[in-house]
C-alpha cells in the first residue's frame, strides 16, 4: 500500500523519527533505545515513513541503515505554501485598508464636544 506524506506526519512519533534521522544514519535497534515504545512499533513507524519516502533504507551486510529524505516533504511545503500565499495577500489587502482609513481620519477634522 502507498501511503502519503500527510499521513505518515500526522503521528508524533513518526515526526521525531524524521527529524533523528536527519542527524545520521541509525539502525533500527538505534531509532528504537530514543523512544518509549516498542522496537516493532518503531518497526512499523519506519515502515510507514519508507513507504512515502520519507526514510531511506540501505542494507550494509546484515544491518539496514535509515536516514531520512527530506526531498519527500516538498509535496508539503507546496500545499502549505498556497495556503501561505492566499493568507498573505489577504492580510497585506487588510493592512492596506487599514492604513486607508487611518488617513481618511486623520485628515478629517475632529469636533471637540464641549458641555
Amino acid at each position: 500500500m502507498r501511503r502519503d506524506v500527510f499521513q505518515a506526519i500526522a503521528d508524533p512519533n513518526r515526526r521525531a523519527i524524521i527529524e533523528l534521522l536527519g542527524h545520521s544514519q541509525l539502525t533500527p535497534n538505534a531509532v528504537a533505545a530514543h523512544f518509549d515504545v516498542s522496537r516493532p512499533a518503531i518497526s512499523k513507524h519506519i515502515k510507514i515513513l519508507a513507504e512515502c519516502g520519507l526514510v531511506i533504507v540501505t542494507q550494509r551486510g546484515r544491518e539496514r541503515y535509515y536516514e531520512a529524505n527530506y526531498k519527500a516533504l516538498g509535496e508539503v511545503s507546496k500545499w502549505v505554501d498556497q495556503y501561505r500565499n492566499f493568507w498573505e495577500n489577504k492580510l497585506d489587502a487588510l493592512g492596506n485598508f487599514l492604513a486607508s482609513e487611518a488617513k481618511v481620519h486623520k485628515s478629517k477634522p475632529h469636533k471637540n464636544k464641549q458641555k
